[in-house]
């Protein structure tokens, strides 16, 4: 069901070319999303609703959901979802506003101040994925960050969907995304999914204002557009299938590993399961553990496919410390550590999107509830880059305040670096400045 590898012994110069990793070739659809983008940048909202008509089989007469759908959706909610839904806000809430920035003041010199400034993004577009399952946390995951960071605008889009997984939703969002969308307060909401959706908010149409940035995971087109337009609006991450890397030794319960392993798999057939071991007897274990387990879940076609595929398996090393070593070329988007002193192992880590300390902190929970943010990055972007949070939707402004006499004490230095690089006015724009000469 699940392959092995055995790194015991010396580990290769290069880890990243021998462990599991899905396949994504982004580039291959960028061709694909270009005239997708071309359509909407030159024929704005009748492009959206035709593009929206030919990938998902639904004919919108306006992208933008009314406001009495959202409503609709709230009062319909299962109760146990809404109060499973408003902890989590709850929860997310207390972890992101800690984030918040605060200006900082240096005085530089006397009279010369320099001051950094957290200013959000104006506007952002917040894609939610609507296609195997259903993501209304992603809806939390990015609507709290943005709200904490105090951007004025925002819009939520999530696929147009009708007749799936045996219902009919009317060529809207699924209810429960619309419904945390009302939870949230966010009230501008579009069904449009895919590369068109990404376009939408970097060029504008006539339903929906352009943004300044794009957040949130999707698929292959969705992040192709994204590498597209990237240029024409920010980003967070090109995210791709989702990953679960475990470091695990012989105190680690095979039935929890094999159920973190199972579900991260869920998600896709390309999800990615990879267990790294120092003990052989767990990983034995784990694969005894892991049929019965696959058999007993609602989607174990998708789960074996994604656990026998190259992009999952068993690592196996001689210590900790070359599982850290490995952990850290694989840079997961998502690490549990189920060693003995967990905390103290997890302290040693460099490259993750976010690690799971112990055997109570499973996957699970930072998907949903753990306060942390669940849109990480993925394909080994953690050993460069971060998870969203409140810092995704701001920006550091530097404001520049000097007195004469200030500028007049840098102005020497100013001049002589000038002249170093050959660019004179730079020093006659200080020069111009004052009624004695600087020397050249």
């Amino acid at each position: 069901m699940i392959s092995r590898i055995d790194l015991r012994g010396s580990l290769p110069g290069d880890l990243r070319d021998v462990l599991p990793r899905a396949e994504l070739d982004v580039e291959a659809a960028l061709e694909k999303v270009r005239p997708i983008c071309e359509e909407v940048r030159h024929r704005g909202a009748a492009a959206v609703r035709e593009l929206t008509a030919k990938f998902d089989g639904v004919e919108l007469e306006r992208a933008r959901v009314p406001a009495a759908e959202l409503d609709r959706a709230l009062t319909a909610l299962d109760p146990r979802v809404r109060a499973a839904l408003e902890e989590s806000i709850r929860r997310a809430r207390l972890v992101h506003r800690d984030q918040r920035r605060t200006d900082t003041v240096t005085n530089v010199v006397p009279g010369g101040t320099v001051t950094e400034r957290w200013v959000p993004v104006g506007r952002v577009g917040l894609y939610v994925p609507g296609g195997r399952a259903v993501y209304p946390s992603s809806v939390v995951m990015n609507v709290v960050p943005a709200q904490e960071a105090g951007v004025p605008s925002l819009a939520v889009t999530s696929p147009a969907q009708a007749n799936r997984a045996q219902a009919d939703f009317g060529g809207l969002p699924h209810p429960t995304i619309l419904a945390a969308c009302a939870l949230l307060g966010v009230d501008e909401v579009y069904a449009v999914g895919g590369a068109q959706a990404v376009a939408m908010f970097a060029y504008g149409t006539e339903e929906c204002p352009r943004a300044d940035m794009v957040t949130g995971p999707g698929n292959i087109w969705v992040a192709a557009a994204k590498r597209l337009l990237k240029g024409r609006i920010g980003i967070d991450s090109e995210a791709g299938p989702t990953e679960i890397a475990i470091l695990a030794d012989e105190t680690a319960d095979p039935v929890h590993v094999a159920a973190d392993l199972i579900s991260q798999a869920e998600h896709d057939v390309i999800a990615a399961s990879v267990l790294v071991t120092t003990s052989t007897a767990l990983a034995d274990a784990v694969e005894k553990e892991l049929p019965g387990q696959v058999a007993a879940t609602r989607h174990a076609e998708r789960v074996t496919e994604a656990l026998a595929g190259r992009q999952s398996g068993i690592v196996l090393v001689s210590d900790i410390e070359d599982g850290l070593e490995v952990v850290d070329a694989y840079a997961a988007e998502h690490l549990e550590i189920q060693t003995a002193d967990a905390a103290a192992v997890a302290a040693r880590v460099r490259n993750a999107g976010a690690i799971f300390v112990g055997p109570y902190a499973p996957v699970s929970l930072g998907d949903y509830m753990a306060g942390s943010n669940h849109v990480l990055p993925t394909g080994g972007c953690a050993c460069h880059s971060s998870g969203l949070s409140v810092q995704t939707f701001l920006r550091g402004i530097h404001v520049v305040d000097y007195t004469r006499e200030a500028l007049a004490e840098a102005a020497p230095y100013v001049c002589a670096l000038a002249d170093a690089e050959d660019l004179p006015a730079h020093g006659a724009a200080i020069r111009a400045r004052f009624d004695w000469n600087i020397p050249s």
